[in-house]
């Protein structure tokens, strides 16, 4: 990657690098890159938060790097307490090897499959093998206070929940992968600095170059507040359709516009700038603005006709209040629940899940809202489910 290539990757979307002369140095060899990216499959979505990582990613292997994507089929089992104020359940090994599946279709929506720059590891191939003497001297190159000083130990601390040995090690493992991978750069989100800026005296005690990190920004959710999650249901999933992509953009603050067209577009920074002095100069609607936005980021994962009927999708029922022509239907005996219809005919998550938004006011039924999450079915009609599910509900 040549000097102009360089700056323009780190124009956008960078927000740490240690260090960008050591970057430099890499990429003046000439030679590809090995480009970890590591994943604990503890669930099944990827969203527009990962994504900004993956897209900076891809750009390496437009110019022929190696993107080495590890499946942290051993870190699963123990879980990466990053940002969690309690332990992590224990996962099964089924439930692991099905998001893996999952994870890597989604993760293609982005990155190029071809082997020359894509590589499939898993980190039990070492750890399901590493003598215990092995493991003792990579505990002993690190220290107990470096651990328990971060953020969120001491806040466990102050709190009075405990914390247990497996996750104190998690950073030691995560930086430890990067020495079997000899990985030469990773690009995380802000969160994962941490640990993998353990793997950097560990590759040096190996007699490798340490890896440069690079931090990308963390995308805000829709709600505009937090960063994005799924725990926190203010995500656009990279699996949802673009009729459910377009929705949750059009639900998101005037004031994340640009910030989405930033982290989650390949719009010309240019143009986005003109944009955003559209908007503070109130040029523009930002309910247009939106729409563009929405566009932009379905027409990245899906082909553009589609981002375009979503929109149509959009204006017919949320402009001129009616109803989708392509609504699933659900037949069903009259006394079915409606957590069930929600469930097996609109795909809600689980039985939890459909409760969850009926209590939260989410969810009508022929234009009536449903309070009670024991309601039954007593007539054919329509089921809203938030602002972008519509079922259509048959009894026999």
């Amino acid at each position: 990657m040549e000097k102009g290539l360089l700056e323009r990757f780190l124009s956008r979307n960078v927000e740490t690098i240690n260090t960008e002369q050591e970057l430099a140095k890499k990429l003046g060899r000439g030679l590809p890159l090995r480009i970890k990216i590591g994943v604990d499959v503890t669930s099944s979505d990827l969203h527009l938060g990962h994504a900004v990582a993956l897209w900076k990613m891809r750009e390496l292997q437009d110019v022929g790097h190696k993107i080495v994507f590890l499946i942290g089929d051993f870190t699963s089992l123990v879980g990466d307490p990053t940002g969690k104020d309690k332990t992590r359940p224990e996962m099964k090994h089924e439930d692991i090897e099905k998001n893996a599946k999952t994870y890597l279709a989604q993760v293609h929506k982005i990155l190029l499959d071809n082997p020359e720059v894509f590589e499939i590891r898993h980190n039990s191939e070492w750890w399901n093998k590493m003598p215990l003497s092995q493991f003792i001297k990579i505990l002993a190159a690190t220290t107990h206070g470096k651990l328990i000083a971060r953020e969120m130990f001491q806040r466990r601390l102050e709190q009075g929940e405990e914390i247990h040995m497996h996750e104190l090690i998690y950073p030691i493992l995560q930086g430890y992968d990067s020495v079997e991978l000899k990985s030469d750069l990773t690009i995380v989100g802000s969160d994962q600095l941490f640990n993998e800026m353990m793997a950097r005296p560990y590759q040096v005690s190996a007699g490798q170059e340490p890896q440069v990190v690079l931090t990308v920004p963390v995308l805000p959710g829709t709600d505009g507040v937090q960063k994005m999650s799924k725990s926190l249901g203010n995500y656009i999933a990279l699996n949802d359709s673009p009729k459910e992509m377009f929705g949750k953009v059009m639900s998101i603050p005037d004031s994340m516009i640009v910030t989405y067209f930033t982290l989650a577009t390949n719009v010309p920074s240019e143009e986005i700038q003109l944009k955003a002095n559209d908007l503070r100069a109130e040029k523009i609607n930002p309910r247009d603005l939106k729409m563009e936005l929405a566009r932009a980021i379905i027409s990245r994962y899906y082909p553009a006709a589609e981002a375009e009927q979503a929109q149509a999708d959009f204006i017919k029922i949320f402009s001129k209040k009616e109803t989708p022509d392509d609504m699933p239907i659900f037949t069903c005996a009259k006394g079915e629940s409606v957590v069930k219809a929600m469930v097996a005919g609109a795909g809600i998550a689980s039985n939890t899940e459909a409760r969850r938004l009926i209590v939260h006011k989410a969810v009508e039924f022929n234009g009536q809202l449903i309070t009670d999450d024991k309601a039954k079915l007593n007539e054919s009609g329509t089921l809203k489910i938030g602002k972008l599910k519509w079922l259509k509900i048959n009894l026999e």
